[in-house]
């Protein structure tokens, strides 16, 4: 089926038949009227030209009265038509705007659902890698003999598995105290021998019963890789590498969640007119963007009315306003993958574009238009962002 095929079907395009007809119907119930307006003042002039007549113009004067008639007759019928036509345009036009918000909706509710359940397949990885290589022999020597050259042992292990696991920015290797004896990429990040004790993903790998279990730190500007956005799993680095050995110290794995989130967001399927009116972000429950194609990750907060309803279900969808616009919101939560859910919500935001008759000055320019959509994205989006705070 071609693209203008697949258009004619749209509620867009219900919507804007429904404005051309609307239109049309003004149009040609003024213009009878303006004609019923010259009838009449036609008829008024024959009668008074008959009565000058006398007896002669009887006849003519009736005539005249039997014209005005049919001229008033005719401005009720099409008062009635008026009337009639209105609530029933009206009607197609509300059925037209619940079709399209729910296509929409649903829609976009879709997007948002493939984007929460691949965050959470590819965190689901993380949260194994680091129970995993917390038992590499490398790691547990280098806090159990505490020597430089166990350090650097670690050091070159950590390095050979950042090089096949690039989507890492940085392995750290803390004693218990929460120092860092060392890391995968130290020419990159300077982070051995700082304290790490008071993070959250320390502290909570520290906290951990057995080595099933690990520790984990939401989205953070994290100052082990310059402050870069992170997200770091955990586990403790147990002796002997065992499940239920002593606790030695915790392994750290930064994962490089700026580049991921980005990729995730900014290749989503929608048309490139689409881009230019929608914001597509990873909220935590309390609305904050952890990700977000408007270049707000961790600057902003989005609230709407209906927000904590909708995140209370796992996917769905709404109309309402952002910032003074009224939008379409689609919505999904983490479903969780196997043993892991990041607990997120993915929401696409996208205006509610104004239904226009075809035939109307703005589509005749449409072309134009079109041409300018480019350079109209960019600043589409700044509004859709400073709309939300």
């Amino acid at each position: 089926m071609t693209q203008s095929n697949e258009e004619q079907f749209s509620p867009e395009v219900v919507a804007s038949l429904t404005n051309t007809l609307d239109s049309v119907m003004d149009k040609t119930i003024s213009a009878i009227d303006r004609v019923n307006d010259q009838i009449r003042v036609l008829a008024l002039n024959a009668r008074i030209e008959a009565a000058r007549a006398g007896d002669a113009g009887k006849a003519f004067n009736i005539v005249a009265m039997e014209i005005a008639g049919l001229s008033n007759t005719s401005t009720t019928v099409v008062a009635n038509l008026k009337r009639r036509s209105r609530k029933t345009l009206s009607r197609i036009s509300k059925i037209s705007e619940s079709m399209s918000a729910s296509f929409k909706g649903v829609r976009l509710s879709d997007l948002a659902r493939m984007n929460i359940d691949l965050v959470d397949r590819c965190l689901y990885e993380r949260s194994c890698d680091v129970r995993w290589w917390a038992t590499d022999a490398s790691v547990v020597d280098a806090l159990t003999e505490k020597s430089a050259k166990t350090a650097d042992f670690a050091t070159q292990r950590l390095r050979t598995i950042l090089d096949s696991y690039t989507v890492y920015s940085d392995l750290l290797v803390c004693n218990s105290n929460g120092q860092v004896v060392a890391n995968g990429r130290p020419d990159m990040f300077r982070s051995v021998g700082t304290d790490v004790s008071g993070t959250t993903w320390f502290q909570t790998a520290l906290q951990t019963r057995t080595g099933r279990d690990y520790g984990f730190q939401t989205v953070h500007q994290s100052a082990c890789v310059n402050n870069r956005p992170s997200v770091v799993f955990s586990a403790a680095i147990r002796e002997g590498g065992l499940v239920d050995g002593r606790v030695l110290g915790v392994l750290g794995i930064v994962f490089n969640w700026e580049t991921f989130a980005n990729d995730i967001v900014r290749n989503v399927a929608l048309s490139d007119e689409e881009k230019g009116t929608t914001r597509v972000c990873i909220l935590d429950s309390s609305g904050h963007v952890l990700a977000d194609t408007s270049d707000r990750m961790l600057k902003d907060s989005i609230d709407f009315s209906g927000r904590n309803r909708l995140f209370s279900g796992k996917a769905g969808h709404l109309v309402a306003e952002v910032g003074g616009t009224s939008c379409y919101i689609g919505h999904a939560s983490s479903a969780g993958f196997e043993t892991y859910a990041c607990g997120w919500h993915a929401v696409l935001i996208q205006e509610v574009a104004v239904a226009k008759s075809p035939d109307s000055d703005d589509t005749r320019r449409s072309t134009t238009r079109r041409s300018t959509n480019r350079r109209t994205t960019t600043r589409r989006k700044r509004r859709l962002s400073t709309k939300v705070s």
